[in-house]
C-alpha cells in the first residue's frame, strides 16, 4: 500500500498576522498565485483565506522537490485544500533549448491547460523568494479535485482492453491539441507498425520495471539500502 506522509509545519499562514508582523513575503506569494488565475477563479478563491500549511512527502517522481498542502477556509468554515509543488526546469531543455516560459511553474500549468480538455479549475503558479534571495518556482492545484478512479486490478480482459482504449484516445486528443494532428497521423500511417512498436516498448518497460524491483529487494536484503518497514 502507498503511504502518504503529511507533516505539520510550525507556521500558521494567516494573512492578517503576516500584515501585522509587516512580513508580506508569504502573502505576496499567495497573491502571485491568485493573479495567475482567470477572473472567475479569482472571485472563487477570494472567498477563502489561508489558515495553515503542512509538508507532504509523495511519490518517487517528486523526490528532492518541495511539496506542501495549504488549508484555506471560507467565512462559514468550508475548507479548501490546495497543493503547491516545486517546479524545476524541464529535462528536455538541454536538448530542445530554453522554455518560452521564464517561470517553471507557469510552464507546467500552461502545458496542462494545453493538453487537457478540462484542467483543474484552480491550477496556477507563483514564485517564492526567501530571505536569502533564493527563488523557488511552484505550481498550485487542488489536493483532491474529485477525479474518478478505476481499480485496474479488478478489471477483466474485456474491460481492461476498453480502459486501455480510452487511455489511448485521451492521449491522442492531448497530442492533437498541442501538435499538428494531420502531421502526427501522417507519421503514424495506416498500417500496424506504430501499434506494434508501442506494444514492444510497453513489454520492454514492464520487464525493466520487474528487474529493477528484484534488484531493489536484493539490495535491501543485503543491507546496501536501508528501509523503514511499517509494523
Amino acid at each position: 500500500a502507498q503511504h502518504v506522509r503529511v507533516v505539520h509545519v510550525a507556521l500558521h499562514v494567516q494573512l492578517n498576522e503576516l500584515a501585522a508582523a509587516e512580513d508580506h513575503t508569504l502573502s505576496a506569494f499567495f497573491e502571485s498565485y491568485r493573479a495567475s488565475l482567470p477572473l472567475e477563479r479569482r472571485v472563487l478563491i477570494d472567498r477563502f483565506s489561508p489558515v495553515d500549511v503542512a509538508r507532504k512527502v509523495v511519490g518517487v517522481g517528486s523526490v528532492g522537490t518541495r511539496c506542501l498542502i495549504l488549508l484555506l477556509e471560507a467565512g462559514d468554515g468550508t475548507p479548501l485544500f490546495l497543493q503547491f509543488k516545486q517546479a524545476v526546469a524541464s529535462v528536455l531543455e538541454p536538448y530542445l533549448g530554453m522554455s518560452v516560459f521564464e517561470q517553471a511553474g507557469q510552464r507546467v500549468v500552461e502545458g496542462q491547460r494545453l493538453i487537457q480538455a478540462t484542467s483543474d479549475v484552480l491550477l496556477g503558479w507563483a514564485r517564492y523568494e526567501g530571505e536569502d534571495g533564493q527563488e523557488i518556482d511552484f505550481y498550485f492545484r487542488q489536493l483532491w479535485d474529485g477525479k474518478g478512479k478505476i481499480d485496474v486490478e479488478e478489471l477483466g480482459p474485456k474491460r481492461l482492453a476498453a480502459f486501455a482504449g480510452i487511455c489511448g484516445k485521451t492521449l491522442a486528443f492531448a497530442h492533437a491539441r498541442s501538435g499538428d494532428p494531420m502531421m502526427i497521423r501522417g507519421y503514424i500511417g495506416e498500417d500496424k507498425t506504430f501499434d506494434k512498436l508501442m506494444v514492444e516498448f510497453a513489454e520492454h518497460y514492464a520487464d525493466r520495471t520487474e528487474a529493477d524491483h528484484v534488484r531493489l529487494n536484493q539490495e535491501i536484503d543485503n543491507g546496501a539500502i536501508e528501509v523503514v518497514r511499517d509494523i
